[in-house]
Formats: structure tokens, C-alpha cells, sequence
């Protein structure tokens, strides 16, 4: 939208002054709407949405996302209500088994829905197609954006070279070690890539990791499943599966729940 003749405009930082809180969970809704009075239906309030809504003595915006693979929804409140909202939270979810979550574990349910860290998974080094986010390029966006030449380009030679992939190891005791950083990825005996993230994921009962791989001749599913696969630990060699979907409910039916 344009500025209008003698019209003015000004711009400021509130950062400082919003909070964010987020409440995910297959009861999330049902709090929320208990809370708020608001219409979280899927229909009023789909997956991606954004929308303000009150809650308490605060009128704050309610984005439907995740972070951890469950239905969910970031509050963004201003910093001299957000007390006030998280007491409400924490006193009526208790009917509702609410619990507060650590960054810990928010870092395993991210893992196991695999869903990309900056600067752990994704950096200015990969590329979209590389890390398995072109879905996010507006490839015909007006005017273009930077280094959308280079993509299509790359898009053009056929499969990435380079991908991130999900690995699981295939010992899900309790004694399976844990996937931190660097882990080499190997394929029938050789080194052909490294993890980037790790965690124990909880829901699945499974040691998880990211990490990229690579080949000459592209990265396909086919080669992946054609190949025999392990992470090397501590110099010890854990057998591994390995996949582009995330292990946890990658069709998102409970995100889009």
C-alpha cells in the first residue's frame, strides 16, 4: 500500500514489550477455546492461521503453529499482561493434564517430527532443495528473490547431491546411545555424511538424528533403501535406518488435527 500525499508514517520495535507463549498438545484446543470463548475449529481457525483473541485482561494474536508436532498454537501477548495469561493457563489447564515443557524436550519432539533448527540443521551454506524445504519457495513470486536463478538452476541438473536425511538407530533399548552433533553417517561401510541434530524421541521410543548425506549421483529414496546403514559412535558402528520423511506422523494429521 502506498503512503498517501502529506500523508505520514512511522515505524517502531516492540519486540522488547510481546511475549510468547506457546500451548501445543492434543488437548490445546480445548483449553484455548475454554479460556478464550473463541472458535479454534479447524474450519474458523485453520493450520498456518493467525488471529486475535482475548484471554484474561489481555487481547493477544494466536497463531496456529508447532514446534513440536502436536496441534498447537503460539500466544503472542504484551509483556504487562503475559503473567496474567500464564496463570490462567497454568490454573485451568490443570484439568486438562498441562504440564510446562522444557527446552530439552521440546528439542526431541522437534527431532522426531523433523522439523529443521537454524543454524544446527539449515544454514547459509544449504540449500532448499538441499534440506528438503523447497515446498517454502515462492517459485514464481513477482519479481524474484535472491538466489532463485541459482535454485532453478540446481533444480534443473535433476536429484540435490547433497540431502538431509532422518535417521533412526535400530537399537530402541534404553542402552541405544544418543545422537548429538557429527556422528559420521555410513553407508555400506563408508563415511557418506554426518548428524546434525540428535535426540531421544519419547513418542517413539527411538535414538533419532539429522544429518545431510551425499552422492555423485544424486540422493534418491531408492539409494537410501538400497543401502546398508550406520552411525558411528564413540567408534562404535550402530545400525541405522535412514529416510527423507520425518518419523513422526509425517502425513501432520495431528497438526492439522
Amino acid at each position: 500500500m502506498a503512503l498517501q500525499e502529506n500523508g505520514r508514517c512511522a515505524v517502531t520495535d516492540v519486540t522488547a514489550g510481546v511475549a510468547m507463549l506457546g500451548v501445543m498438545g492434543p488437548k490445546s484446543r480445548e483449553l484455548l477455546t475454554a479460556l478464550s470463548g473463541a472458535d479454534l475449529s479447524n474450519e474458523a481457525h485453520p493450520f498456518g492461521w493467525s488471529r486475535e483473541m482475548e484471554i484474561g485482561y489481555a487481547r493477544l494474536r494466536a497463531g496456529r503453529i508447532t514446534y513440536v508436532g502436536e496441534l498447537g498454537w503460539e500466544l503472542f501477548v504484551s509483556a504487562e499482561h503475559c503473567l496474567d495469561v500464564f496463570d490462567r493457563l497454568i490454573e485451568a489447564g490443570a484439568s486438562f493434564g498441562l504440564g510446562l515443557a522444557g527446552y530439552h524436550a521440546m528439542a526431541a519432539c522437534r527431532v522426531e517430527k523433523g522439523y529443521r533448527h537454524w543454524s544446527h540443521d539449515i544454514g547459509d551454506e544449504d540449500t532448499p532443495l538441499e534440506s528438503g524445504l523447497a515446498f517454502t519457495c515462492a517459485w514464481d513470486k513477482p519479481g524474484g528473490f535472491i538466489g532463485r536463478e541459482s535454485l532453478l538452476e540446481n533444480r534443473g541438473r535433476g536429484l540435490p547431491r547433497k540431502r538431509l536425511v532422518q535417521v533412526a538407530l535400530v537399537d530402541d533399548s534404553v542402552a541405544a546411545p544418543l545422537l548429538h552433533h557429527e556422528e559420521p553417517i555410513v553407508r555400506d561401510g563408508s563415511i557418506f555424511g554426518s548428524i546434525r541434530s540428535g535426540a531421544w524421541g519419547h513418542r517413539l521410543g527411538k535414538s533419532l538424528g539429522m544429518g545431510y548425506v551425499s552422492s555423485p549421483d544424486g540422493v534418491s529414496k531408492a539409494w537410501l533403501e538400497s543401502g546398508r546403514w550406520e552411525i558411528e559412535v564413540a567408534g562404535v558402528r550402530h545400525p541405522a535406518l535412514v529416510q527423507l520423511e520425518p518419523w513422526y506422523d509425517p502425513g501432520n494429521r495431528r497438526i492439522k488435527s
